[in-house]
């Protein structure tokens, strides 16, 4: 596969993605948001990746809208605004529902759109350099489809507190609020992504597929039909081949 504006290698079950932009901050125009569309969407059916990992290149992860792209969409009429939101609603969502582990290797800034693509991800390490932001009302913009997102990471005080007051927050105040996983500094940010990625390759690709299918489904559900959805789950999981072989290596080893 080729891209414009994406750097795509897989090695050992792992899928890295790089924004390819770094002149631009990594910043999206339609043609980014298409190519991560359906690029998403392919790894997600693909079996033999077992992760993702997601970074920018030339030091910064993403910027969000190109300054191209938001003079352009200021013209839209309503019907291509309506079009367009749905474009940028199908790349988030084909990165939070993509079946395969989700990692962000954040370094320099994530604003943003950027910082939407981020919190879509499962997971978010990030170094010392690291800069979080919802920037959208600044510019009288607001940021609609990144919220659902982010509200799902962190309680409403501090989505209220990032997306009214705009401001960027370093790394450190990211982590504290739980916007994201772990923070390292900068020479050991691969390390760090890398031993995830390890601990991810010997888990059950059905299984964390299944997981994660879990957490899209049960907040909209009642406790009780939660349990129900989880009951059938929990049975259907129990005849797939990764159950019947991951139960027979562990009780051989507990044999031994």
């Amino acid at each position: 596969m080729s891209f414009k504006n994406i750097l795509y290698n897989v090695s050992g079950g792992i899928a890295e993605i790089i924004l390819n932009r770094p002149e631009k901050m990594n910043s999206l125009d339609e043609v980014l948001i298409s190519e991560l569309t359906g690029l998403f969407n392919q790894i997600s059916e693909s079996k033999d990746i077992k992760t993702v990992v997601i970074s920018g290149a030339g030091g910064n992860f993403c910027s969000g809208l190109y300054l191209d792209y938001l003079q352009k969409i200021s013209q839209y009429d309503i019907h291509e605004n309506k079009a367009d939101s749905q474009r940028f609603k199908s790349m988030l969502l084909s990165i939070y529902n993509c079946s395969k582990p989700v990692i962000a290797k954040i370094s320099g800034y994530a604003l943003a759109g950027g910082c939407g693509i981020a919190t879509a991800c499962d997971l978010i390490i990030a170094d010392e350099t690291a800069k979080f932001g919802y920037t959208e009302v600044k510019i009288g913009f607001i940021p609609a489809i990144v919220m659902p997102f982010l509200m799902k990471r962190v309680p409403e005080t501090h989505a209220k507190d990032l997306l009214l007051t705009a401001r960027i927050i370093s790394s450190v105040e990211a982590y504290e609020i739980g916007l994201i996983n772990k923070i390292t500094i900068n020479e050991d940010l691969d390390k760090e992504v890398k031993e995830l990625c390890s601990i991810f390759s010997k888990n059950s690709a059905s299984s964390m597929a299944l997981t994660k299918e879990m957490f899209r489904n049960v907040p909209a559900m009642t406790f009780e039909n939660a349990l129900d959805y989880a009951c059938d789950l929990n049975a259907n999981t129990r005849m797939t081949e990764d159950f019947k072989n991951g139960i027979a290596k562990f009780l051989n080893r507990e044999k031994k």
